[in-house]
């Protein structure tokens, strides 16, 4: 992507939240992390985000976040837009990770500010600033696990700012989807956060919908993504009901953790995570196979998945 315009008008559909594959060691798996981008282009999803909360960006250096943007941005160029998320808790890191990754061709994603007694003016004034540094435009990330969780009401009022393109909202309350809906459909794009939750904010007007687990399911994913927008709502309603036990487990024990567990299951490299976050249990590891086995048993799932 060269500019906020043809950022604006390619952030749509069904994105992979990219794991960062970290080897024994705590290194980084390049080659893993190549080979899993190239099963998502396969699978012919419309976009990446690289180095997001499920990326463990919080357990990386700034050198080894660069890294990572470079390496996906070489193997993907402008094939698929891509999602680099910038986010930092020092202002300086977060202008200098956004300028890279809008020199790279990517679309820097951005945090609040998650430092003590921040307010709206602050948020604001954040945003103003280090849109100006991207040249390709940013996109808002509202994360409730990170600080803050913006308001419908301050989403409205970032989405004026110049260079805001795109909003991954992370609060998929009900109520909050419907405002954004109804507030700031058509002025920027809104990508829902979890794809834990992602038929009533697509159904709603979303413009896509980011997935972790699409690492993991990528079939399932991608197939779930398709019926809906296609309005079979049916059929995703039925798919997404599928995983309901996989997605139970995941949220019991954790993102990335229990994706990269059911990659290693099916023989993909998921690797492990960095402290703070520990890898699953043999005892957990061994729960979710089970849950893996009878989604890949069923008739619906059996075309996707192999047992």
């Amino acid at each position: 992507m060269k500019c906020p315009e043809e950022s604006l008008e390619r952030i749509q559909g069904l994105f992979n939240i990219a794991i960062t594959p970290f080897a024994e060691d705590g290194s980084i798996d390049f080659v893993a992390l190549e080979a899993n981008t190239e099963r998502i282009l396969e699978f012919g999803y419309d976009g990446l985000l690289v180095g997001g909360t499920y990326g463990e960006f919080a357990t990386m250096d700034v050198d080894e976040r660069v890294n990572i943007f470079r390496s996906v941005m070489s193997q993907v160029g402008n094939h698929l837009p891509v999602l680099l998320c910038t986010a930092h808790s020092d202002s300086r890191v977060v202008f200098e990770l956004t300028r890279l990754a809008g020199e790279m061709g990517g679309l820097p994603m951005v945090t609040a500010p998650y430092v003590s007694e921040v307010n709206e003016r602050h948020i604001l004034e954040f945003f103003e600033l280090v849109s100006g540094y991207s040249s390709t435009g940013i996109m808002v990330y509202n994360a409730p696990g990170i600080g803050i969780t913006l308001s419908p009401e301050l989403i409205g009022r970032l989405a004026d700012i110049d260079g805001v393109v795109g909003l991954k909202q992370g609060d998929l309350d009900p109520t909050a989807v419907d405002v954004l809906c109804g507030e700031i459909q058509g002025r920027i794009r809104v990508l829902a956060a979890s794809d834990l939750a992602l038929l009533g904010p697509l159904a709603l007007g979303f413009d896509g919908v980011s997935s972790t687990n699409s690492c993991a399911l990528p079939e399932l994913i991608h197939s779930i993504h398709r019926a809906i927008m296609t309005e079979n709502t049916a059929v995703a309603g039925r798919l997404q009901r599928l995983w309901y036990p996989l997605r139970k487990l995941t949220r019991q024990y954790g993102q990335p953790q229990t994706t990269k567990a059911i990659m290693k299951l099916r023989g993909w490299e998921g690797g492990h995570v960095r402290l703070p976050l520990l890898d699953l249990s043999d005892d957990q590891v061994s729960e979710v196979g089970k849950a893996l086995s009878e989604l890949a048993s069923h008739s619906d799932a059996s075309v996707f998945l192999a047992a």
